[in-house]
């Protein structure tokens, strides 16, 4: 190995620890500072290790009502974005080149929106139509951008699509629903998980379209902006942690089933 290979392999090295440090030390010091006996979420000055904050966090009934409100949208977003956003893939994935980059435009337009933008007009219209705010609207108001995250995902797994399986299975006398649900469904499978993850994590982290269609309803985000202003604590550091736990064994678990099913398939 000569002097530039050592040198691209030192900055290259260099590049990455600098990455997974940029992305995970404000993380670390998230989780360090729940432990702090300090009443603010930091590390320094380290007044002492305690787990108060996890009993505190137990105890918060708002925090908790919250979080419940945050998954019940999540779900509800889902639901609402899976079926439109893969509709609207198959529709743009079906049409000609021209119609394509024009409807490709029209149906991206709400994610180069600004999210107040886009929660102070669904506030405006909804209630013209009779709407007040509240858990349906936060709904309505998230589903109009996350449905464009879970379109472009479908999009790009459609684009691997051999069409000719389907026309076999026409041929051989399927129906379009037998086609669409063993042939087209099944292939489109890991991107729709996949967007139904995304989908779960762009609507419980969002903050400025739920703030103003909100209503009396009070999501996480906001509960947490909210506790910002009248004192933060280090609980919400143990909210945090507790989330990140699950996210990570979450991830350990799929990817140890995901290996065994393939061991089990190169086995057979």
């Amino acid at each position: 190995m000569n002097a530039a290979d050592r040198i691209a392999r030192a900055l290259f090295g260099f590049y990455m620890a600098a990455f997974f440090v940029y992305l995970f030390a404000p993380l670390a010091i998230m989780g360090i500072a729940t432990f702090n006996t300090s009443r603010f979420p930091t590390v320094t000055p380290w007044r002492g290790t305690t787990l108060k904050w996890f009993q505190e966090l137990w105890t918060d009934s708002g925090m908790w009502q919250s979080l419940a409100t945050s998954i019940v949208v999540a779900v509800c977003v889902v639901a609402v974005a899976l079926p439109i956003g893969t509709a609207a893939a198959l529709v743009l994935t079906s049409l000609h080149a021209r119609a394509r980059s024009f409807m490709y435009a029209v149906m991206v337009s709400p994610l180069l929106t600004p999210g107040v933008v886009i929660g102070i007009a669904t506030l405006v219209l909804w209630r013209q139509l009779g709407v007040g705010g509240g858990v349906a609207l936060i709904v309505i108001a998230q589903a109009s951008f996350i449905i464009c995250y879970v379109m472009l995902m479908i999009t790009a797994r459609l684009q691997r699509f051999d069409p000719t399986q389907e026309e076999a299975a026409l041929g051989l006398g399927a129906s379009k629903l037998m086609v669409f649900r063993r042939v087209l469904l099944p292939f489109l499978k890991p991107a729709l998980i996949a967007a139904g993850f995304l989908a779960v994590l762009q609507s419980i982290e969002n903050y400025n379209t739920t703030l103003f269609v909100r209503g009396f309803d009070t999501p996480l985000t906001v509960y947490i902006a909210t506790k910002v202003r009248t004192g933060l604590t280090p609980a919400v550091n143990a909210l945090a942690l507790i989330m990140i736990a699950i996210t990570i064994t979450g991830a350990v678990v799929y990817e140890i089933a995901r290996r065994r099913s393939a061991a089990r398939l190169g086995a057979g």
